[in-house]
């Protein structure tokens, strides 16, 4: 819950700080020199792209908050059960014993949006973000390929082709191995 409310929060705080900058556009155009034009174009720009990239996490974390429910109700999530530093932090050697279990169940099931989805898991917790994202992408894809007769669907939503590898690739360690 606490992560929604800082989600939430912070969304709120860009969409703020969005028309914020967007309104200085504006004042800059109406201004109507070529430079201050110029430049209140400009401006006008970042707010448009910082509202596509929000856009596209919040359909990210959607769907993929739909596969854990999902997950959850097959009784399929992965149990948070590694030791943890004195800090919270998910001791490495752990991690990375819990990934190679992961990455062995991937490779059983290329084509299972949950084995890809467990390693999304395991990759957060080794601290690979770039890698879970990309799991987790690869696993969203293969729910929506996947026909589903229970439960939540994202067939329904819609997705770009370039949001999930376009083929199944092996997966790697999260040391780069």
């Amino acid at each position: 819950m606490r992560a929604k409310i800082t989600y939430f929060v912070t969304a709120a705080v860009l969409v703020f700080y969005f028309v914020l900058v967007g309104s200085r556009g504006v004042m800059l155009i109406r201004h109507g020199t070529l430079l201050t034009v110029t430049f209140g174009i400009a401006v006008l720009i970042l707010p448009v792209i910082g509202v596509w990239f929000l856009w596209k996490n919040t359909q990210f974390v959607r769907r993929a908050n739909v596969l854990a429910a999902e997950l959850d109700a097959q009784g399929g999530l992965p149990v948070d059960d590694l030791p943890r530093t004195p800090s919270g932090r998910i001791e490495r050697d752990a991690a990375d014993a819990a990934f190679a279990k992961r990455r062995e169940e991937t490779e059983d099931a290329p084509d299972d949006w949950r084995a890809w989805f467990r390693l999304a898991v395991a990759y957060q917790d080794a601290r690979d973000t770039p890698r879970a994202r990309k799991a987790m992408q690869r696993a969203i894809a293969l729910h929506k390929s996947t026909p589903n007769p229970t439960g939540p669907t994202l067939k329904d939503t819609k997705s770009s082709p370039s949001s999930a590898p376009s083929s199944p690739s092996a997966p790697s360690s999260p040391s780069g191995d």
